[in-house]
This record gives structure tokens, sequence and C-alpha cells, in this order.
């Protein structure tokens, strides 16, 4: 049962509830539910590249820990501490946390890992992608060194093998459907297209009844295509950096809720969108790196689901979509479309 746990799994796959329950069932056995002291220490600790991550877990995680008794708490930034300090002090038995705000509550003397014996790393390559690193190998040296770990990533490259390494020297290794071996629900079409045509293909696109994700390469081109979209009568919102924490969760609520059909996002702010029916994403601009477009195609298709991914490029640009096509493993359907056409029309239906 503390066996560590290398875990190389696609978002959507069912993981949170695959750690959470055996998590919540290891606390138990050290008697954990008797344990009801004011201002004991957190037992243990998932961590998570963003806070709509976090929330998510402990959406998932909290359930079946309050039907035995133990209570969670999430910790991220982006708003005001003190509830999460106030949580701490009452006693906390699982810390849901985004790397950041939990160094900083540490720095502050207000939080102790050392009693920590269950340590799960989710989404492992995105927390190394946004800088993480050293943060979390700062706080992984922080709890206890006999714990279990485990350690979920898409993708086993440079940073995540660091933390492999150093904290998982030998461990089970699951596949759990790696986000480039995923492609068996999802289908990858490469739309060539002139330039002029972008606003008009993506309006079309979006016209379909399922829930629909772009993704846009800046701010200003989010905001606008999400307006555009309005205007044309299609109900749609964006995601992007520039909004506070509250605005975020309430725009993506308004896609979860399907009170809005359509959301436009940037690459970081994607990062912590997990809705399991979107049906169809649309890449208004071409990723530059292939882990970007696994990363963005692993919004679709999720739980076995299946999902469409069009990626909307000029002629100029084709020689560079193969390249990244062929490093992500990806085979692709590639044709020549323009605004009012067949092929954009059966897309839009999917």
């Amino acid at each position: 049962a503390g066996r560590d746990v290398l875990g190389r799994g696609r978002t959507g796959s069912g993981k949170t509830i695959a750690f959470g329950a055996p998590l919540v069932e290891r606390l138990l056995e050290n008697d954990g539910a008797k344990n009801r002291k004011m201002g004991r220490k957190p037992r243990a600790l998932i961590l998570a590249p963003t806070r709509e991550l976090a929330m998510q877990i402990d959406r998932t995680v909290q359930p079946i820990a309050r039907s035995v008794g133990l209570f969670t708490t999430t910790i991220f930034g982006g708003v005001p501490q003190f509830k999460q300090v106030g949580a701490l002090q009452r006693g906390v038995d699982i810390l849901i946390a985004t790397p950041g705000r939990l160094e900083d509550l540490i720095d502050q003397g207000r939080l102790d890992l050392s009693e920590i014996v269950v340590t799960v790393l989710d989404e492992a390559d995105h927390m190394c992608d946004l800088g993480f690193l050293e943060p979390v190998q700062r706080i992984l040296r922080q709890v206890k060194k006999d714990g279990q770990r485990l350690l979920f990533s898409a993708t086993l490259d440079k940073g995540v093998a660091t933390l492999v390494n150093e904290f998982l020297p030998s461990p089970s290794v699951h596949e759990v459907a790696g986000e480039d071996q995923a492609s068996s629900t999802i289908d990858h079409r490469v739309l060539l297209i002139e330039q002029r045509d972008k606003a008009a293909i993506i309006e079309q696109l979006s016209s379909g009844e399922g829930k629909t994700l772009i993704f846009a390469r800046t701010r200003a081109f989010a905001e606008q295509l999400a307006d555009q979209l309005e205007d044309a009568g299609i109900p749609a919102t964006s995601l992007h950096g520039d909004l506070n924490q509250a605005r975020r969760t309430r725009n993506l609520q308004l896609l979860t809720s399907g009170k809005v059909r359509v959301l436009v996002a940037t690459d970081v702010a994607a990062r912590g969108i997990h809705v399991d029916d979107i049906g169809l994403v649309i890449q208004a601009d071409a990723p530059d790196e292939y882990k970007s477009y696994l990363h963005r195609a692993g919004r679709t298709g999720r739980a076995g689901k299946q999902g469409t991914v069009v990626t909307l490029i000029t002629k100029a640009r084709r020689r560079r979509m193969d390249d990244l096509l062929g490093r992500a493993e990806i085979t692709a359907t590639t044709v020549m479309a323009a605004a009012g056409d067949r092929v954009i029309a059966d897309l839009a239906r999917v």
C-alpha cells in the first residue's frame, strides 16, 4: 500500500478518484479519523499546478474524506490567506494546494509538513512548465522521508525526471493512456485556410450544440473572439490571465453549467480547465510546440468520450504543423477549407 507510484496519466481519466480513495484509506489505517485535535498537523498533501485544478480535486476528494470523518482544505494564491490559515489552526487532515501559497505559509511558520505520510503530485509536468520545479523540491524535502509519493504526469521530460530521480527511486509505474496515446477517442483535423477567413470559420465551427473550447494566443484575441461570437448569437466567454480569480471561476462555471457553449482561452489560463463534456477544441492559433498541442487536445475526448480537435493554419505554416504532429505521434486529416464549406458545417455538428 505504501509503494511509490509513477502514473503517466492524461487528465480526465478518472485518476482523482483513483488516488483519492486509497489516500483516505491509508490515513484511516493509521487511526486517522480518531485524531480530532484542534491544530492537528495535516497527514496527506496533494499538490496541483493551478487553483482551478486544486478546487476540482477538492470537489472529488472532500466527499470521500468527510464520509469517514476526515477534513480537507485548499490552499492557493489569488485570494486572501486568512480563511486558509483559520482552517489550518482548526486542524486538517488532507491539504490540496498549489506550490506558491503553500511555501508562503510554510515560510510564515503557519504550516508544518513533518507529519505528511502521503504526497500526491498531480499534473507534475504543468507544475514544472509553470516554474514550480524548485518549490516542489523544497516542499517534498519537508514531508516524512519514509512516506508514500504518487506522481502523475502526461509527459516525463526534464523537470519531471528530476523529481522522479530524487523522490521516487523505485516506483510502481502505471500507464493511464498518456495524452499522446489517447488519440483513439479524438479526431484530429487541420484546416488550411486564408487568414481573412479565420473569424468567419471560427464562428461557423462554434455554432454547434455541444461545448467548444477555443485556444487563442493572446488575451486580446481571446476577448475579441468571445465578443464576436456573442454578437453572432453564440453564448461565449473568455478565460485569461488578466481576469481575477472570481471572474475566472465564474466564467468557467458558465461553461460547466451550460450557460455558455463556448470558452475562448489562452494556454496558461486553460491549464485549469477540467470539464468532461467538451466535444470540440478549436486552435485559432496553432501551438508552437507539440506538448502544448497534447495538453490542448487533452481537454476533449475525456473519460472515453469522442472529441474533435480542429487546428486552423495558413498554407505557409503547413510544414511546421506536420513536423509538430509527427513529434506528438498524432495522425491528423489535413484539408483546405473556406468559410461556408461543407467540411466546416460537418465539424460544427460533431
